[in-house]
């Protein structure tokens, strides 16, 4: 059986180690718990903060890089729609664009693309399951 003195120990081991995680000058134990309280207080703090300015970078929509192109792609009843915006134009970007979409099996049935200092396509389409059997119109 354990006696009062070893309990007695065993539990001033453990004030001290929570003084020592805490950073606690006290010498009371009722003043060490107070300590630690306040220690995890601030240590909630800290994670809240934590949270909320990565919830804020993850949320910000804008790049940071100019030339690196933000891509959003909506679902439509019978396709889909993708958004693609750089602030800056890239020589080649609309190709590497359209080459991306026949890479992934995507058809392309409308588009609208602005080239001028910056670069913006809207395009809608659909994903081609067999190729084989669908028609392509090129315009040459």
């Amino acid at each position: 059986m354990v006696s009062r003195e070893q309990n007695r120990g065993s539990l001033q081991e453990k004030f001290q180690l929570l003084r020592s995680a805490t950073n606690s000058h006290a010498q009371s134990e009722t003043s060490i718990i107070m300590d630690a309280s306040k220690y995890i207080q601030n240590l909630k703090k800290k994670v809240e903060r934590f949270k909320e300015d990565t919830a804020a970078e993850q949320s910000s929509s804008e790049p940071t890089d100019p030339t690196t192109p933000m891509v959003k792609v909506e679902t439509l009843e019978k396709g889909f729609m993708i958004k693609v915006f750089s602030g800056e134009n890239q020589p080649g970007m609309l190709v590497s664009v359209l080459e991306a979409f026949e890479d992934m099996g995507l058809d392309v049935l409308e588009a609208r693309v602005s080239c001028t200092d910056s670069f913006s396509l809207h395009a809608m389409g659909v994903k081609v399951i067999n190729k084989s059997s669908y028609k392509h119109i090129c315009i040459h």
